[in-house]
């Protein structure tokens, strides 16, 4: 591991997840002793922990499909304001406990969890997180040694050789035909080189194991027919969250990355170690399948809505949800807080020149005293 890493703060916790995983596929390993249904079984250890998030997702797709009719009418009745249209969608959201974000935290989830298997089932790799006493680590060293065999730390190329002398056994690395270490790229060369780099009194040296990938050209179409699964089941997965999504809830940035991930997959398919490329295979296949389950068994928008509205007791609230009605809370605040001006004080009466304090002169007949309107002031005929 490089330096920068090392020095991460959370570089233990992060440590401590690759030999958990490197623990678990080696127990894996002891019970079923072939490393590619020992990666399938591990997978599906992995799928049935995201299990809960995974549903939630679909569930979030299922309520956002329901309530697509009502974000519609908000949108046509507030479409010349649109602060108060996204005011109103937003409350919208509270009411039903929708969280437009949180179809995506499952898809970003598999990325960490996808290098932390990359660094589990890459070798050579330092620190290597595979127990040292377990049969899974006595079966890759065949190939990849750390150590030489009087046990010292292998620093040299010379070491490589000698402890490569008697060659090399793809046997408990092998699965349909493929040897898993290898990638597609190296397919079909017996002489292929898997490098590595060490630390040797602080200058850097560079090892190079062989690595027998197969010989001739038959031996190359699993591992393409791998990559090709890895790029179809990807894309299939994809499609079919955007069949699922009502119209118009996804934003050009997530359609965007619903159609680059099948390319970029496809393409690490051809150039990661065929293991990883079984990970992510059987990963694809387990959440479709899921996802099929699941969507296909999905209640109606009607009942969903029919449902929501009759809940006495609002939905639980997301993180969104929260964060957006804090907002609503504090802009009522502010508005709350800004001062209207002070009543004007009645003064005293205005002259039709404008001067208070006097009165403009009364018509005659008005009734005022002493003017010709007084009855009582009226002089005998």
């Amino acid at each position: 591991m490089s330096p920068v890493i090392a020095s991460v703060p959370w570089s233990p916790l992060w440590q401590g997840l690759l030999n958990g995983m490197g623990w678990l596929l080696a127990k894996i390993y002891e019970l079923v002793p072939n490393w590619g249904i020992s990666i399938i079984l591990l997978t599906v250890a992995i799928r049935l922990v995201l299990l809960p998030l995974g549903i939630k997702q679909i569930r979030s797709m299922q309520h956002m499909q329901a309530i697509q009719p009502k974000i519609k009418a908000l949108q046509v009745k507030y479409k010349g304001n649109r602060q108060k249209q996204q005011e109103e969608i937003m409350k919208l959201y509270q009411e039903y406990g929708v969280s437009p974000f949180s179809g995506c935290w499952p898809v970003l989830l598999q990325f960490p969890i996808l290098i932390a298997m990359y660094s589990v089932v890459r070798f050579p790799q330092h620190p290597i997180h595979i127990p040292t006493d377990s049969s899974l680590y006595r079966v890759v060293q065949r190939q990849i040694p750390e150590r030489t065999p009087d046990g010292a730390l292998i620093t040299s190329q010379k070491q490589v050789d000698e402890a490569l002398a008697k060659g090399t056994s793809s046997a408990g690395t092998d699965f349909l035909y493929m040897n898993l270490l290898c990638s597609a790229v190296q397919a079909g060369n017996p002489n292929a080189t898997l490098g590595d780099r060490v630390n040797v009194g602080g200058k850097t040296a560079t090892l190079a194991y062989p690595v027998d990938c197969g010989t001739g050209v038959a031996t190359r179409i699993p591992y393409y027919l791998f990559a090709a699964l890895m790029f179809a089941t990807t894309w299939y997965q994809q499609r079919q969250m955007q069949r699922a999504s009502p119209p118009g809830a996804a934003s050009q940035q997530q359609q965007a990355m619903l159609k680059v991930m099948p390319i970029m997959f496809g393409v690490f398919g051809i150039f990661f170690p065929v293991g990883l490329v079984l990970y992510w295979t059987a990963s694809n296949l387990w959440q479709s399948g899921q996802q099929h389950f699941m969507l296909k068994n999905r209640p109606t928008a009607e009942t969903l809505v029919a449902r929501a509205d009759g809940e006495k007791k609002p939905a639980k609230k997301g993180f969104f949800s929260r964060m957006m009605e804090r907002a609503e809370e504090e802009r009522k605040r502010r508005e709350g807080t800004v001062r209207k001006p002070p009543p004007r004080r009645p003064g005293p009466p205005r002259s039709a020149g404008g001067r208070p304090g006097t009165q403009p002169p009364k018509k005659p007949g008005s009734g005022g005293s002493g003017g010709p309107g007084d009855r009582k002031k009226r002089p005998k005929r």
